[in-house]
């Protein structure tokens, strides 16, 4: 183990910054997605409801290793080859990120949903009666209440974000698993290569779960 550290340490650091780099671009394009699919999943429009649950029904129902070997290899063939206008060509980190996105951004979507409408409607009615338009009350009201709800479930959502990576090695994204089975294949020591990928990813997930509870249990004495 000691020799893996030693040799394969910064490679091995440098991954799980590329696994982290990941998570996040997908986060932040996830958190967008989801922001339109929950206001239109909650807004009184029945068509707006319907694309809202198409969304979320159909990326949940996906695999997501099915998703993203579609992005990287299908989407290129069907627009270079099928539809002929040619020239797109994704590398690893744009497939992935965009696999991350709709895949979180469908969950997301939920969770924002849920955020809206754990906010009390008379906030609505009242923000309305005072002659704030629709939109205008959504985002000065009811967003930063339900935020304060979200913002827990966010970062767990992150972490679960963090931990799908490891499927992105399928295509190649040089993040923490995919470096890890380069570092065996060199090695042959795959039981020490692979209690050291574990020790890495409980380090940072245990960070991330420690700092969901401490901010949960300070939104909730907010509340007190």
């Amino acid at each position: 183990m000691v020799r893996i550290i030693t040799a394969y340490g910064g490679l091995l650091l440098k991954a799980m910054g590329q696994t982290l780099l990941l998570a996040l671009c997908g986060l932040i394009f996830a958190c967008i997605l989801g922001l339109i699919f929950g206001l239109l999943s909650v807004i009184k429009n029945r068509a707006c409801n319907i694309i809202a649950t198409i969304f979320v029904d159909v990326i949940r129902g996906v695999p997501m290793i099915v998703l993203a070997y579609f992005i990287y290899f299908g989407v290129p063939y069907m627009w270079n080859t099928i539809l002929g206008i040619g020239g797109m060509n994704l590398t690893a980190l744009q497939a992935g990120t965009i696999c991350l996105a709709l895949n979180c951004g469908a969950y997301m979507a939920e969770i924002i949903r849920a955020g809206i409408q754990s906010v009390d409607k008379g906030q609505m009615e009242a923000a309305r009666s005072l002659g704030l338009p629709y939109w205008k009350a959504m985002q000065k009201v009811v967003l930063p209440q339900a935020i304060r709800t979200m913002i827990p479930s966010i970062i767990n959502q992150f972490i679960i974000t963090l931990k799908d990576t490891s499927i992105l090695s399928v295509i190649g994204f040089p993040e923490l698993v995919n470096t890890a089975k380069n570092v065996v294949a060199n090695t042959f020591m795959s039981f020490q290569t692979w209690i050291i990928v574990g020790i890495m990813y409980l380090i940072v997930i245990t960070i991330l779960s420690r700092t969901a509870k401490a901010l949960e249990r300070r939104l909730n004495r907010g509340r007190e």
